[in-house]
């Protein structure tokens, strides 16, 4: 029990980015990414036994990580919550807020994909090659440099509103 104990706290430790990364292409309330980081370590603890290492430690994480994100995702959606407070002042112009705000845009116009195309281009942002995008998302090679040519239109295209 020790070294499976051991094993994922190396695993979460070289993957913790990459599960925030996910969880935070879902949300952007604070309190409702740390829940989905805490649901996807659960869900990687309770798999961790039949991880059989067919698959790069890393992408298992991020397709775990996203089956998790989608599944919640799908029961956000019948209850939606409403932010309370708002720490800053958006219309202050830094250079902060302003690359902030065309982050917030750009996560504004992905979060408006579905969620098979949001998880491609998340995989993609965070630089995996198209075979480890393949690998993860159970398509081929091609089927990836289609998709990521047309979300990225898609993006382009798309209004904030």
């Amino acid at each position: 029990m020790k070294d499976l104990e051991r094993e994922f706290e190396e695993m979460v430790r070289k993957n913790r980015g990459t599960i925030y990364t996910v969880c935070y292409m879902f949300s952007n309330d604070q309190d409702e990414v740390a829940d989905l980081f805490q649901e996807v370590l659960i869900n990687l603890w309770k798999s961790l036994p039949s991880f059989e290492g067919r698959s790069d430690v890393r992408s298992w994480v991020y397709r775990v990580s996203l089956n998790v994100c989608i599944s919640l995702d799908h029961k956000k959606r019948r209850h939606k919550t409403v932010p309370l407070t708002m720490d800053i002042n958006p219309y202050e112009e830094t250079e902060t807020n302003r690359n902030s705000r065309q982050m917030d845009m750009l996560r504004q116009r992905i979060a408006k994909l579905g969620q098979f195309d949001r998880a491609i281009i998340l995989l993609w942002l965070e630089n995996m090659s198209y075979e480890e995008i393949a690998a993860i998302m159970g398509i081929t090679v091609k089927n990836v440099s289609v998709r990521l040519y047309r979300i990225k239109e898609k993006l382009k295209n798309m209004s904030n509103d």
